[in-house]
């Protein structure tokens, strides 16, 4: 601890840092010179003191400082720390035995303004800090003033003396405390989103008050509020929280294409973003997220969803490179993972494409063990006995799918028919 209070003792010069309680920066004492012999120990003793919370023993030292150099800075320590030792009624006494009841000294004006504050005497301190800022003309005292007023419940005085410090320096930090009393004291909802919204046009939308437009909106149900302020929240942060919200908002508001478009950009949720390629039957877009989350995960699913939308989104699906590439995909997937739809979807390329039909078939039938009442599994059977010609044990099969009342699928439709031709043809030779 000795070590840090020695940083404030350097290179000739001290530097006072400012107290608690709103009150302004001390000053920075440069060119430092001793006035009396022991004024550097006084002063390391002072801070060890004040590091220590020992306001009350700091308090003391800084006044003794005070009274040995007449140097104010020394006096506003020695005040802070009785502020902050809950002296009040110390500080008041101090100031006005200096002041004389002048106000020519805006520091310890300010000091005693918020040890009156401190001791409710509200009606005291807002008549001397009315005064303060008339000649001051200073942020911090406008800030302070309206402290006042708010504690004496007059809101929209309050107000007054903020947009006087706001307009000073355009101060995000004074703009939410005026929201909030136009919100909630003043019940002006639609003033306070106004003013925050007006800043973040031509100031730009901070986190602060963007989270704050993001409050108000919540409370006011108002959607599209949210997700105007969300998307420009996630301009300056690119947060997966963030994004999460947007993608349910455009879920709520059932607004897929401006979902897809958000999750194109950020890339938060290409699992999410798959499904909806789906959805939409954009296969093109799913081999692509499907190429991507394979090789950020290695999970196989990935590998067959890949193999199967290459083949989809393929306008020639008797392309035999590409035939090549599905298969390639599908066997490493169901060589390491005994999946029914890619056992299946392997089986069934092969079979209607006349690849080899008959390792097409037991492939299906290896789905068939895991999902044995799949209907679509059992087409892809009955198709392939189809196409070595057994289409009397193929009808079999269709007619066990028509009891299971999966016949109106058009596919499965063509697929009977197409047999039962097929046994016509046989029994009539």
């Amino acid at each position: 601890m000795f070590n840090l209070i020695k940083l404030f003792v350097i290179a000739g010069f001290i530097v006072f840092f400012s107290g608690c309680f709103g009150a302004k920066p001390a000053v920075e004492v440069k060119g430092y010179k001793k006035v009396f012999e022991n004024e550097d120990i006084y002063i390391l003793h002072a801070l060890y003191l004040e590091e220590a919370q020992n306001h009350n023993g700091a308090s003391n030292l800084f006044y003794t400082l005070y009274e040995e150099t007449t140097k104010k800075e020394y006096l506003y320590r020695s005040l802070k720390n009785d502020l902050a030792a809950n002296e009040n009624e110390r500080v008041i006494q101090r100031v006005d035995e200096i002041s004389k009841d002048k106000i020519d000294d805006f520091e310890l004006t300010r000091l005693k303004i918020i040890a009156l504050i401190k001791e409710e005497k509200l009606l005291e301190a807002k008549e001397l800090a009315v005064k303060l800022v008339e000649l001051s003309n200073d942020v911090d005292d406008y800030l302070l003033t309206s402290e006042i007023f708010i504690k004496l419940k007059k809101y929209n005085t309050a107000m007054k003396y903020l947009e006087s410090a706001y307009v000073k320096d355009y101060n995000e930090n004074i703009l939410e405390k005026m929201s909030i009393i136009l919100y909630v004291n003043l019940e002006r909802k639609k003033d306070a989103i106004a003013q925050l919204e007006t800043h973040s046009r031509i100031h730009g939308c901070s986190k602060a008050i963007c989270s704050r437009l993001i409050g108000f909106y919540s409370n006011d149900n108002n959607i599209e509020g949210l997700l105007s302020t969300y998307l420009r929240l996630y301009k300056i942060d690119s947060n997966k929280n963030i994004a999460q919200k947007i993608v349910q908002i455009y879920g709520y508001k059932k607004d897929y294409p401006k979902m897809i478009e958000f999750l194109q950009e950020s890339q938060i949720d290409n699992e999410l973003l798959l499904q909806l390629y789906i959805q939409t039957k954009n296969y093109k877009k799913a081999v692509l997220v499907t190429k991507q989350l394979y090789e950020d995960s290695g999970d196989l699913i990935f590998l067959g969803q890949n193999a199967i939308f290459e083949y989809e989104s393929s306008r020639n699906k008797n392309d035999k490179a590409m035939h090549k590439s599905v298969i390639a995909k599908l066997e490493k997937v169901v060589k390491a993972k005994k999946d029914g739809m890619f056992l299946n979807y392997l089986g069934y390329l092969l079979i209607d494409h006349d690849i080899d039909v008959i390792k097409g078939i037991e492939y299906v039938k290896e789905a068939l063990k895991i999902e044995p009442k799949a209907a679509y599994y059992l087409d892809s059977l009955a198709w392939g006995y189809f196409k070595l010609n057994e289409c009397e044990k193929a009808a079999k099969i269709m007619k066990e799918i028509e009891n299971m009342g999966e016949s109106s699928n058009e596919e499965i439709a063509e697929h009977i028919k197409a047999i039962n031709e097929c046994i016509k043809k046989q029994k009539g030779k």
